[in-house]
């Protein structure tokens, strides 16, 4: 998912080299600097995409806010997003600034940053935008804000750009080279304002149980609708509605979707999956999923409904049995039937 990432290591001291013990020693070591980076690779995803846990991930280290900015600046024009970086240490933290574009990791949300100073998204990217930024430090316990510049070109073709700026803390004995400690970032969604296309397809909608898609199930027991956006506008969208279930004409369940300040986005030319717990379904019943989503300026409308059943057990062996008895009733009067229109053609000498 990540590509080009490169860490720098200053290393003190140095390697026994001659003979046997000087090789092991040294592999041992690059062994260990191998899982040092493996781990600070993995902090630095959860402190950057899942601000959730951002603090456990830049725990002793730093703190970003806002974790992501959404902003609308015109051709030609420029705008300072402020940006708050907090040193969690006792100590005075050195902090090198870069800017990453990202892409679409995966269709949950998940963004891949593009770690590689030197290289720019294939398209949307807002690193290219972005003025350069120097080094800066922060003393312990304390905090700066910086302002980001986005310098957008007057032949900027409207729609959505989007990247993060990353802090990663530097150690001042080594040169200034950056260290493992994790990193955090900001994200930015920006878009440009012109012949913007905003277009979302509703490519499937379902109920799953325990993640398995359905439409008769056993138990009421985790079962959730998922559905998927694609968009194919140029600009990052993000749809918001509410999701209904009905037992018969009743309305046993509802709750809204995406409704918030900061909506999750469809990022152009990708496609995102979400996945939405119903409740109040009871033990048994027929039951109907309702949903209306909207998204864009225009206010566009998508509707979508899926229907499926909950039959426990003991329903089902009790409809077997009963089917069984009546098939069993079937052939019992037929017989009897049978045997009573052969009795009456019999002649009477041999009924006797």
């Amino acid at each position: 998912m990540f590509a080009n990432i490169t860490t720098s290591v200053m290393i003190k001291g140095s390697y026994i080299t001659n003979g046997d013990p000087g090789v092991l020693v040294k592999r041992r070591f690059q062994t260990n600097i191998r899982i040092v980076i493996t781990i600070a690779v993995a902090a630095l995803v959860l402190g950057i995409f899942h601000p959730s846990l951002a603090s456990a991930a830049t725990a002793n280290t730093l703190k970003v806010t806002p974790i992501r900015t959404d902003t609308q600046i015109l051709p030609g024009a420029s705008k300072k997003i402020q940006v708050t970086v907090s040193n969690l240490t006792g100590g005075s933290i050195s902090v090198h600034p870069s800017i990453n574009d990202f892409v679409a990791g995966d269709e949950n949300g998940t963004p891949a940053l593009i770690l590689d100073e030197t290289q720019f998204a294939p398209s949307h990217s807002l690193k290219r935008f972005v003025a350069p930024l120097s080094d800066f430090t922060i003393p312990a316990g304390q905090g700066k804000t910086i302002d980001v510049t986005i310098n957008v070109p007057s032949t900027a073709q409207a729609g959505g750009y989007f990247g993060a700026v990353r802090f990663s803390p530097t150690s001042g004995d080594t040169g200034g080279q950056v260290n493992l400690s994790p990193s955090v970032a900001s994200l930015m969604l920006l878009t440009v304002p012109g012949d913007i296309v905003q277009k979302l397809n509703l490519t499937d909608f379902n109920v799953q149980q325990h993640g398995v898609t359905g439409s008769t199930f056993a138990t009421p027991d985790d079962i959730s609708t998922k559905f998927r956006f694609e968009n194919k506008g140029n600009v990052q969208v993000g749809p918001f509605g509410s999701i209904s279930v009905k037992e018969g004409n009743k309305v046993v369940y509802t709750t809204d979707f995406n409704n918030k300040p900061q909506r999750d986005m469809v990022l152009p030319d990708s496609a995102r999956v979400w996945s939405i717990p119903l409740k109040n379904i009871g033990t048994f019943g027929h039951y109907t999923v309702l949903a209306t989503f909207t998204y864009g300026d225009k206010n566009q409308t998508v509707e979508a409904t899926q229907s499926f059943w909950v039959i426990p057990p003991w329903v089902i062996i009790s409809a077997i049995i009963a089917l069984i008895v009546l098939i069993g009733l079937i052939i019992l009067v037929i017989f009897l039937v049978r045997r009573s229109r052969r009795r009456r053609h019999m002649p009477r000498t041999r009924r006797r």
